[in-house]
């Protein structure tokens, strides 16, 4: 099976990864999010419902996988990994109470003498459950246990040249996506048809590449709940007079290029109208912020200064980095264009500016997915920023 990047590659990001941990004062990282095993290996499976970790030690050559017995052939085929760094634990650990996949983790720490080493762990990492942290405390009582939350997902946040080619194409499906996604919108019809459309049109992608599937599943508020930006879809029909946010996203190998556009049905109110217009000015001009040597920070100031000239509160962050992920979420959990957020920006960072803005009974949400250049961020996609209005 080709891997999606070289074996270069891969060793650089192992190389930043172990220069990172040096500078945190970690001999040894345990990573259990399933992104970060996919960027330092290449691993790639439906598998993160049970236990799973990349070991990298600063005195191996390679990582270490650690997973379930039938996954173990799913890292023989996905990684660059020798197979003997392959580690399997007995299928009678998965969902036992009275083994757990950390003590296999603890005897291989004991073997390669890192009993008295300092461990890094994820601990606020989506599948490492306080069980996990447990078990590893009991089995390795000498291990000073070090908090790494983060630390491979900061190592990811400047993207290759190879990783910006995969969200470009990621793009193209995210045009095509949400193109169907509008079309789909239209009295009569039901959320959960359009949703299906969705799906079908994600996955099947280009006639030059396919799609995959995307870390969260279709957003597509409706009616009374369009200021609930996190509903999915019921088998309710879309009715005119009311409006519909769409927050869909193109993946290619798991890089994600995420929009969001709004669509209404009828003749829509003012209010939205004139906010529209409002989050289209506030975007554009955070866009052109998004320049190297600027921060966070002042990234969301620039959209607050527009909005506040005409009167809109916005409390919530106005986006994320984003690029590879898995469920249940395309962010990265690194940058927030927030206040506050002194992150210093890069060239070739990748953002989800997404300046929604909600209120009771409506809502607009349009945003882009954007690469950091001297230019300030320039969206992967190609598609109109307005309030899409059919009557």
């Amino acid at each position: 099976m080709k891997l999606p990047f070289t074996s270069v590659e891969y060793r650089r990001r192992l190389a930043n990864t172990k220069a990172r941990m040096e500078k945190a004062g970690i001999d040894v990282l345990f990573a259990s999010d399933p992104a970060n095993m996919n960027y330092l290996t290449g691993y790639d499976g439906w598998s993160f419902y049970v236990h799973q970790m990349v070991i990298v030690a600063q005195d191996e050559p390679e990582p270490l996988w650690v997973g379930r017995p039938m996954d173990a052939n799913g890292a023989r085929v996905t990684t660059w990994l020798d197979h003997g760094n392959i580690y399997e634990y007995p299928d009678h650990f998965v969902q036992s109470t009275k083994h757990h996949p950390m003590d296999l983790v603890a005897d291989i720490a004991n073997e390669r003498r890192w009993a008295r080493k300092r461990i890094g762990v994820e601990m606020d990492a989506y599948y490492f459950t306080g069980a996990c942290i447990d078990r590893l405390r009991k089995k390795l009582p000498r291990v000073r246990f070090k908090d790494a939350t983060g630390l491979v997902n900061w190592v990811r946040i400047v993207k290759s040249r190879r990783e910006l080619q995969y969200i470009t194409e990621a793009a193209r499906i995210a045009e095509k996506v949400m193109r169907t996604g509008i079309d789909h919108v239209r009295p009569g019809l039901r959320q959960c048809d359009a949703a299906a459309e969705i799906w079908r049109t994600g996955v099947r992608g280009t006639r030059e590449f396919g799609g995959d599937y995307p870390s969260l599943p279709p957003m597509l508020p409706t009616g009374a709940g369009i200021s609930a930006p996190h509903l999915t879809w019921t088998d309710e029909k879309f009715r005119k007079g009311q409006g519909t946010v769409l927050e869909l996203a193109g993946v290619r190998l798991h890089y994600h290029c995420p929009m969001a556009r709004t669509v209404f049905l009828g003749t829509p109110p003012k209010k939205m109208v004139e906010s529209a217009k409002v989050v289209v000015e506030g975007l554009e001009t955070a866009l052109a912020a998004m320049k190297p040597g600027a921060t966070a920070h002042e990234v969301e100031a620039a959209w607050r200064a527009v909005i506040s000239r005409h009167g809109i509160v916005k409390e919530s962050r106005i986006g994320y980095s984003t690029g590879l992920n898995y469920p249940p979420d395309w962010g990265e959990h690194t940058i927030s264009l927030r206040p506050g957020d002194r992150t210093v920006l890069e060239t070739n960072m990748v953002l989800h500016c997404i300046p929604a803005i909600a209120m009771d009974d409506w809502a607009i949400e349009l945003s882009e997915c954007v690469r950091v250049t001297r230019r300030g961020g320039i969206p992967f996609c190609k598609f109109p920023r307005r309030l899409f209005v059919k009557r």
